[in-house]
């Protein structure tokens, strides 16, 4: 099955159930870019419940910029209140000063393009998840008819769609440091299941996936 998906900050556990079910992901960066979406923006859970971050861009609604051109606005300190909120939020984890080291420097370097920032994270996330990763692949203009053989989730894995909507995806549920306080929260970025679970986490997305 070859899967289309967009490019995402730090994306939730659904979108990267979809790393385990496909023979192929396509990776939008010929859309026009959306805004709202997890293209720029995830959900951790803090202290406090579930909190967004999302990144400043530079984006017209005037007018439409390619997705892989958008870049990401220098106003604001962005990138220490990510980490700050970060470190807050999973600092007593189990598996966060395992971890910390390889996601600090993306928080403490200049960042210009939105899409370059989403894969180099990607790509740190999938060798840490330790999946058998399908062939990956980005897009070379935007494609609109699929095949039987094609599903796109480019727009349904996004904050405002139930992942109800995909049968495909089972919620897992799996130890969360506030879970006493929360119950479980599902569907958060990848990075709470990576800093609770630890090398277990491939194990949840795998049994995330309906077979």
């Amino acid at each position: 099955m070859d899967i289309y998906l967009s490019s995402a900050y730090l994306a939730p556990i659904w979108y990267y159930t979809k790393f385990c079910a496909g023979s192929r992901i396509f990776i939008e960066q010929c859309e026009s870019y959306t805004k709202q979406s997890y293209r720029n923006r995830c959900m951790i859970l803090s202290a406090n419940g579930p909190i967004p971050l999302s990144i400043p861009v530079v984006h017209s609604s005037s007018e439409k910029t390619l997705t892989k051109n958008i870049r990401i606005a220098e106003h604001g300190n962005w990138q220490h209140m990510h980490w700050n909120a970060i470190v807050s939020a999973y600092n007593s984890t189990p598996f966060f000063e395992y971890y910390q080291d390889d996601f600090y420097p993306f928080y403490h370097k200049k960042q210009t393009f939105l899409f370059d920032f989403n894969q180099e994270l990607q790509a740190l996330i999938s060798r840490l998840l330790d999946i058998d990763l399908p062939t990956i692949e980005y897009t070379v203009e935007y494609k609109q008819e699929f095949s039987a053989n094609e599903s796109d989730f480019r727009d349904i894995i996004h904050p405002k769609k139930s992942p109800e909507l995909d049968g495909d995806f089972i919620s897992t549920p799996y130890y969360q440091v506030f879970g006493q306080k929360f119950g479980f929260v599902e569907n958060l970025s990848i990075i709470d299941l990576l800093f609770n679970m630890g090398n277990e986490s491939r194990l949840i997305l795998e049994s995330s996936v309906k077979r």
